[in-house]
Formats: structure tokens, C-alpha cells, sequence
């Protein structure tokens, strides 16, 4: 039972709160209020270029004096072939047309590179507290640079299997990603859904399994969530979802919505959107490509929805967006990152015995109603 304060200590955060790195539906303001708040603020990276990395970094520095992670995807890239692509774009004809796209016209394949090393070399110029990566590590010779920066190195894993190969190949951290969660799967050693675990099985059997700190990330929403992760024996909470429907994140209104009102039977995983499982709302584009078979690779399904998810944003148009959300995204409530992390860290309180109570006023001014 919490207070463990192993993560607290590593990370040197107030609050064991995470905000999971959402790409392409945040940026520095989510961070900023995170880290405001207390807890650990989350940067994406998979989607920057290394200057705009630099911009964001320096961006969260001049705003608060806290730790940031800043966060990496490390799959594995898909060979080019002309062939193939220009079948898929004529199966998604339908949807390039919709909004006057054209469907030969050339794809930015820069979009959600793995890491490498020019941003290996990035990571060491601008020294972020902490580095975290997605579907695994990066090959040794750059984990071995990014750790001599001194970065706390985290590690997402699905299943237990993927918690102890990271322990074993150098995360200081493992982020238990239960089947709750919303966006994209971390899985690495398995591609079957089946195999995926919920938080309540999860987290526990990864506690047990490896001697780093176990942070819980999935169906995390309210303080409830959060206590609930502390009594399964994680030493923090990961949460997106309850912060991706604020302000302050970079979401469509029409995405916000969603969060709001899909019911929790339409939140799936699907590879129809980015050619990966990921979790969001079963809406008509993810349901229209799940019935044509149309499913590249990722990450190049991501690129070729890509251009008339982009357009549908423009117009408001949730019916054709990738609408990422998790399990409890019924449970969100608050409009502003404060009020959200004011409500978990009432979870924090709640899990702590009653002599290691945490001051929920303290940075995040006065705590929300409790929930009936």
C-alpha cells in the first residue's frame, strides 16, 4: 500500500501522477499545467522534428522548474513499396475524396519516426529528468547515451513478459499499460490482442515480477482510479484521457466531445486508423475500415488516414478523426488540466495513511467537490 516513495524519490516529483504523452493532441500547455500541478509532465516527441523538440523543451524550462520526460517511439519502420501504397490509397479513395484530397499526391513520411540519433543527440543537448519510450527500447548503443545524460529511462509494457524485458535491458521505470488504456497499445512482444490485460490482473503480477517502480497507466480518471492503482502496488498513476478532454490540451472540439459522450461499448482497440491497436471511439471511418480489410502496416496507416483525418479535424468532422480515448473516458468530468489533477491527486491523499496524508491544497488550490 502507498506511500511507496521509490518513484517520487527517482523522479523527484511532488505528486506520483503521470501525464501520458499523447502524440498529436498535445503539447507544452498540458505539460506545463501538469508539471504546475506537481506531477511529471509528459512531452511527445515521436511526431517533432529535432527543432521542435528544442522549441518545446525550452518552452516547458521558462515556464516551470520541474522535472520533464520527454517521450520516444521505437518500431520499426516499414520498407517503401509503391505498389502496395497506391492500393491502399484506392481502397481509402472514398475518404480522400470526401474533402478533395488527392489520393497520388505524395505523404509526409517524417510523421511518428522511431527514435534515432539525431534525437538521441538532442535528448543529450537538452538533458530532459526523464526519457520514455513505446513498443520497447531503442538498440543498445543509444540507450547507453541517452542513460548517460542521466535521464530516468521508462518503459511501457502490455504483459508481463514485456515488463521483465525491459527491467532486463535497462528501464528504470515500467509503465504497466493496462487494456484500458486509450491510444496506442505499447506492446512489443506480442502483436494478439488476446493476450492484452486489464489493470486489475496487470499491474499486480508486474509489481511482482520486476524490482524497478511500477507506475499504472489505463482506465485512471478520478481519484478512485488513483487509489485503486496504489492498493494493486504501483508506485504512481499514468493518466490521458481526463486531461485530453481540458483546455488545455491540442484536441479537436470535436474530439473533446467525444470523450464526453461515447458510450464505453464504442471504445475499441483498432488497427483501422494507424495500422497499430490502438484505443478510441468505434466511429464511422474506424467502422468503415475494419469492414474493407484496408490495413496497412503502421506506421504508414497512420499516414495515409492521416490526410483525411487531417482535413475532418479542420472541419470538426469527429466521424473521420482518430478519436483516442481510454475505458474511463465516461468518468471524465472537469474542463481544466487544474481541476483534473487537483481530483487525482485527492486520490493520492486517499491511498496515503491517514499520518502520510498529502496537503491536496497545496499547489492546486482548493480540491473539487467529492464525486457522489
Amino acid at each position: 500500500m502507498w506511500p511507496d516513495r521509490r518513484f517520487l524519490d527517482l523522479v523527484k516529483t511532488e505528486y506520483p501522477i503521470v501525464l501520458a504523452p499523447m502524440a498529436g493532441v498535445m503539447d507544452t500547455d498540458l505539460v506545463i499545467a501538469v508539471a504546475q500541478g506537481g506531477g511529471l509532465g509528459s512531452l511527445p516527441c515521436a511526431m517533432l522534428s529535432a527543432e521542435k523538440a528544442r522549441e518545446q523543451v525550452s518552452i516547458v524550462r521558462q515556464r516551470v522548474s520541474a522535472p520533464v520526460c520527454m517521450n520516444f517511439f521505437c518500431h520499426t519502420p516499414v520498407e517503401a513499396d509503391a505498389s502496395r501504397e497506391a492500393g491502399w490509397r484506392r481502397r481509402l479513395g472514398a475518404y480522400y475524396q470526401e474533402h478533395g484530397l488527392d489520393p497520388a499526391a505524395p505523404i509526409d513520411v517524417a510523421n511518428r519516426a522511431p527514435f534515432d540519433a539525431a534525437m538521441c543527440t538532442v535528448v543529450e543537448e537538452l538533458k530532459p529528468e526523464v526519457v520514455s519510450f513505446h513498443f520497447g527500447l531503442p538498440e543498445p548503443g543509444l540507450l547507453k547515451r541517452v542513460k548517460a545524460t542521466g535521464a530516468i529511462v521508462m518503459g511501457s509494457a502490455t504483459v508481463v513478459r514485456e515488463a521483465v524485458w525491459l527491467e532486463d535491458h535497462g528501464a528504470d521505470v515500467i509503465i504497466a499499460q493496462g487494456a484500458e488504456a486509450g491510444g496506442h497499445r505499447g506492446m512489443f512482444l506480442t502483436d494478439r490482442l488476446a493476450e492484452q490485460v486489464g489493470n486489475l490482473a496487470l499491474v499486480p503480477q508486474v509489481v511482482d515480477a520486476v524490482d524497478v517502480p511500477v507506475i499504472a497507466a489505463g482506465g485512471i480518471a478520478d481519484r478512485r482510479g488513483v487509489a485503486a492503482a496504489f492498493a494493486l502496488g504501483a508506485d504512481a498513476a499514468q493518466v490521458g484521457t481526463a486531461f485530453l478532454a481540458t483546455a488545455e490540451s491540442a484536441a479537436t472540439d470535436a474530439h473533446r466531445t467525444a470523450i464526453r459522450t461515447t458510450s464505453a461499448d464504442e471504445i475499441v482497440l483498432t488497427r483501422a486508423m494507424s495500422g497499430r491497436l490502438a484505443r478510441g471511439a468505434r466511429n464511422r471511418a474506424v467502422r468503415a475500415i475494419e469492414a474493407s480489410g484496408t490495413i496497412a502496416p503502421f506506421p504508414m496507416q497512420n499516414w495515409l488516414t492521416g490526410r483525411f483525418r487531417t482535413a475532418a479535424g479542420e472541419q470538426s468532422l469527429g466521424a473521420l478523426q482518430s478519436l483516442w480515448m481510454g475505458q474511463a473516458a465516461p468518468l471524465v468530468e472537469y474542463d481544466t488540466a487544474a481541476e483534473v489533477f487537483a481530483e487525482l491527486a485527492a486520490g493520492v491523499s486517499d491511498a496515503a495513511p491517514s499520518d502520510a496524508r498529502i496537503d491536496e491544497n497545496r499547489n492546486a488550490g482548493e480540491e473539487p467537490a467529492a464525486r457522489g
